[in-house]
């Protein structure tokens, strides 16, 4: 079985075991020492017409039932290996038989666990994709660039803090959807790609919730993952989103996530993901960026500000009002923000070079690229420092 599929099986998993008594942190595990199991014995075959066969040889019809019957054996192992086994003996006895997975889907009770509002962020966002991705621990710690033992410890202690929350408190779909927006934005590193990762997840989570917000972000994910192919150039540097060649965009990705923003929309109950989505699907409407409706993309920031009132959608707003009624504009919205605010210097020199300083925004050019978050940032910034010295230069 090909190991998206394992992956997408693990929350059911994990449901049925605590819902037959584990407390999460076990039942994790032994889902993950299932998966493991199940790695070995299965043949990595993902063919429509394949069986697969365990190790007794006989054939898996039921994945999911075969996950559930080794994790929880596993389960009871540890149980039974634990000094507090005789606590645990109703729970041994209740052993089930082998037979179909039972048909109760819990994978939206993990995520509202797994974005228990006693978790940090970081915490978190490690505990969704293990439990609700079903990636190891190794793999995490790759996506994150961290030592997997630091990543282990911070899963360890996400799962103790939740493992006395009860399985059945209702979830805030909000905190779930911004712990999925965080996955998003690390993008790619090491051999995961979690904003492929989110999209499959939120992909779940607005299956299962007929959430519109949980649509927005969907169509938000999808939208902003369509223009990735043209965001950087073949050695690497950083594209403009002006400069990018829209012919790679993904137009079967546009496609669906404007299909989605607008079925979301149409319920009439705006959120601020619906209005991220709006002004991405604004950018990728415009064939050419001469082309894009700035002034429709200052009304959607003024819906997003009303939402959130957040410092760094009034950044953006700054931008696009530059754009729509010409940098004076820009650099007297901008002129009323925090400029610590992460990418303030960077507008502002964008703001006086469309305006006509050169001098001013080359010296901020440079300033923004000391305290950029990334290197391909850092680097475009220096060139646009560079690129305007050599002009006044010259």
């Amino acid at each position: 079985m090909n190991e998206s599929r394992l992956r997408e099986l693990v929350p059911a998993v994990i449901g049925v075991l605590v819902r037959r008594g584990a407390d999460f942190a076990a039942a994790e595990d032994a889902v993950q020492d299932a998966l493991v199991e199940a790695v070995r014995a299965w043949p990595d075959d993902s063919s429509p017409s394949s069986r697969l066969r365990p190790s007794s040889g006989d054939p898996v019809r039921d994945p999911k039932g075969w996950l559930v019957t080794v994790a929880w054996r596993k389960f009871l192992d540890a149980v039974r290996a634990d000094t507090s086994r005789r606590r645990r003996e109703e729970l041994v006895d209740a052993e089930p038989t082998p037979g179909p997975g039972e048909a109760v889907d819990d994978t939206l009770h993990l995520y509202f666990l797994c974005a228990h509002p006693s978790l940090t962020p970081a915490s978190a966002v490690a505990l969704t994709l293990r439990a609700v991705g079903g990636l190891t621990t190794r793999q995490i710690a790759q996506a994150y660039l961290v030592p997997e033992a630091t990543m282990a410890q911070r899963i360890s202690r996400a799962k103790r803090t939740v493992s006395g929350v009860r399985f059945d408190q209702p979830g805030d779909v909000a905190t779930v959807l911004r712990v999925l927006y965080l996955v998003f934005n690390e993008g790619y590193s090491g051999d995961i790609d979690l904003a492929a990762e989110a999209i499959r997840l939120t992909r779940q989570l607005a299956a299962g919730t007929d959430h519109e917000e949980a649509a927005g972000l969907l169509a938000l994910m999808l939208l902003h993952h369509a223009r990735r192919p043209a965001r950087t150039g073949p050695d690497g540097r950083l594209v403009p989103l002006a400069e990018q060649d829209r012919g790679l965009w993904n137009t079967r990705l546009i496609t669906e996530g404007v299909e989605i923003l607008q079925t979301a929309l149409a319920r009439d109950r705006l959120g601020e993901f619906q209005a991220q989505a709006a002004i991405a699907a604004l950018h990728v409407d415009a064939r050419t960026a001469e082309e894009t409706d700035w002034v429709q993309i200052v009304e959607w920031y003024d819906e997003l500000v009303r939402l959130t009132d957040s410092p760094v959608a009034r950044l953006n707003r700054a931008v696009a009002v530059g754009e729509a009624d010409g940098p004076r504009a820009g650099l007297a919205a901008l002129a009323g923000l925090d400029p610590s605010l992460p990418r303030h210097t960077a507008v502002a020199a964008y703001l006086y070079e469309r305006d006509g300083d050169p001098v001013t925004a080359a010296r901020l050019y440079a300033e923004a690229a000391r305290s950029a978050p990334n290197i391909p940032e850092r680097d475009h910034l220096t060139r646009q420092a560079a690129r305007l010295n050599a002009r006044m230069r010259g």
